[in-house]
Parts: structure tokens; C-alpha cells; sequence
């Protein structure tokens, strides 16, 4: 009787046991982001990914930790994105080098008013004579991370403009519906980052956004059109840019969220953004980068958000950074 006790006991404990590991195996995965500062320049691409991928050795459950890996940034920022559980990332936030790790959380994003900030104003004439003095903006490119671009909008017509400056290293990223020839020398470049927010909600729904950079929110071709459209007609007036000389390269880097209508907002991820902020700005040589997405104003603020380790890293490479609205919309 007494050895029949041990053997159910034992049996048991064994049951509990198997539960346990079946609870954590299973234990919902996210997407988080490991920010390690800046690289030294002394490694190739394929060492940055398995150096990254180093971190997730032995801490993931998973035999080929590169499926845990989402995305990495190669260029000047150090960081990583990867699909963990809370415990695992709390691991890897106590390893050697790693400044912070925190969840890439969807962030939403409204238009703003156009203000022309000017009329009316005792300033009016001084802000025409400084945009002339500036030759409005020629051969400044300015990189926008948002929505995507409408690329047949007149506002990106490059009639009269010269050829797009050498500094320029980017690219035209070419997606459905959106093809090389839809830049041109206005529009000198566009790209699109998605493997956060696929990581994070599965595929894309692709009866509600192109998989390209094409804009179907209208937010970043709006903001663009602001900051650098071309000179056109409109109504009985004339429209204009603040800066119609300018080149622009625009990155989208949000999405719909799918449990939501489009009016109701769509989301930037976090890791997606970083890596437009990696890539864009600091890879392809822009002058000016233009940014309009949600964040929260918490206390790690400057060690556990996108944007600003974003930012941090472009103004020390003297590219100026514009936030042009920085709130949290719930």
C-alpha cells in the first residue's frame, strides 16, 4: 500500500510538472525591443545579426532562435526586435550591454490642422525673404517616417527641378501598387517597414492597405505636401510647401490596426520605426527628418521609446529632427 502512495504521489508530481512546462511554453509571445546604444563600425551585417541573435541563445525555448528575431538594425543604432515572452525579455535585460528592453506597443496617429503660422503677422514678409535666401530649400532632402505617399499628387511634380544631389543613398522601394518610376526628382525615395507589425498582428489585411509604401491614409502625403510640396494652382490661390525645392524621402512605417476602421486611427510600431529611423536617416543622407507619431511621456521615456532613441542618434549625426506632434491619443 505504501509503495502504491509513492507511485501515485510520484505520478502526479510528474503531472504538475509537464502542466508547469506546458504553461510556459504557450505563455503569450510580444514583440520587444533590445536597445544595446550605437555600434563601433568593426562588424559586418551577418556578424550584427548573430551577435543580436547571440542574446537570444539559451534564453528563448525555440531550436532556431532567427525565427524569434524580428527585425535588427545594422547601420549606427544597435538594437534589435525579437518575439518574447515577459520572463525572457526580462532575462535579456540583465545581460551584459543591453541598456533597455521594452514591448513594442502600438502608438496611434491623427492629422493636424494646416495653420499658416505667418498670416497676419508683422512676420509674413520676413518669412518670405528667409525662405528666398534659402533658395526654398534646393537640394535638402528631407526624410518623413509615417503613413506612406499618394505619388500622383501634383504636389510632388518635379518640373524645373535639377538632378537628385549624390548625397542621396537611398532607394525606391517598389510594392504593390507602387513602382520605381512613381519617384522621380522630387520624390526621390520611398521605403516601407512592416515585419514589426506583422510580428506583432499577423499579415497584413491586404483589401485595407497596400503592402508598399503607396499612402492610403492620406496623413504622411498631407504632412509631406506641408513641409515641401511644389509650387500648383489651387481654387483661385496658390498652394505651396513650406519649402518647394526640397527633395523628399518618405518611409511608412504605419498600418491599420485590424480591429479597427480606418477612421478610428491605425498604428506605428515601435521596432518599425527605429528601423526607419536606422536606415533613412542615417543610411540614405538626409538633412532633415520629419516625424508626426504618438509616444508616451513616461519616466524611461529616453531609454524605452523609439522615437527618441530614434532621435537621439540622428541629431548626433547633425540631422535635424523635427517632432511635429508628439502626444499620446488612447
Amino acid at each position: 500500500m505504501k509503495n502504491y502512495l509513492i507511485i501515485v504521489f510520484l505520478y502526479y508530481l510528474f503531472l504538475i510538472m509537464s502542466l508547469g512546462d506546458f504553461v510556459s511554453c504557450t505563455e503569450e509571445t510580444k514583440v520587444y525591443i533590445v536597445y544595446r546604444g550605437e555600434h563601433n563600425g568593426d562588424k559586418i551585417w551577418k556578424e550584427i545579426e548573430d551577435h543580436h541573435c547571440s542574446f537570444l541563445q539559451g534564453t528563448t525555448s525555440k531550436e532556431d532562435v532567427r525565427t524569434s528575431l524580428v527585425q535588427s538594425c545594422k547601420n549606427v543604432i544597435n538594437g534589435f526586435s525579437a518575439l518574447l515572452t515577459p520572463q525572457e525579455a526580462d532575462i535579456i535585460s540583465g545581460m551584459e550591454g543591453v541598456i533597455s528592453v521594452f514591448h513594442s506597443d502600438p502608438d496611434t496617429t491623427r492629422s493636424w490642422d494646416f495653420v499658416s503660422l505667418l498670416e497676419g503677422t508683422s512676420l509674413i514678409n520676413y518669412g518670405e525673404e528667409l525662405s528666398k535666401n534659402g533658395n526654398y530649400g534646393e537640394d535638402i532632402i528631407v526624410g518623413v517616417i509615417d503613413t506612406g505617399v499618394w505619388p500622383e499628387s501634383s504636389s510632388f511634380n518635379d518640373k524645373g527641378m535639377g538632378p537628385v544631389p549624390k548625397s542621396w543613398n537611398g532607394t525606391c522601394q517598389e510594392g504593390f501598387a507602387f513602382n520605381a518610376p512613381h519617384c522621380n526628382r522630387k520624390l526621390i525615395g520611398a521605403q516601407y517597414y512592416l515585419k514589426g507589425y506583422e510580428a506583432h498582428y499577423g499579415p497584413l489585411n491586404e483589401t485595407r492597405d497596400f503592402r508598399s509604401p503607396r499612402d492610403v491614409d492620406g496623413h504622411a502625403t498631407h504632412l509631406a505636401v506641408v513641409n515641401a510640396s511644389a509650387i500648383g494652382g489651387f481654387a483661385k490661390g496658390t498652394a505651396t510647401g513650406g519649402a518647394p525645392n526640397v527633395r523628399l524621402a518618405i518611409n511608412k512605417v504605419c498600418w491599420p490596426v485590424p480591429t479597427k476602421t480606418l477612421a478610428q486611427g491605425n498604428t506605428c510600431l515601435p521596432d518599425d520605426t527605429l528601423a526607419a529611423f536606422d536606415e533613412d536617416a542615417i543610411a540614405n543622407g538626409v538633412h532633415v527628418l520629419s516625424i508626426s507619431l504618438g509616444s508616451r511621456p513616461i519616466k524611461t521615456y529616453y531609454r524605452q521609446n523609439s522615437i527618441a532613441i530614434g532621435s537621439l542618434n540622428v541629431v548626433k549625426r547633425n540631422i535635424v529632427t523635427v517632432l511635429t506632434l508628439l502626444v499620446h491619443l488612447l
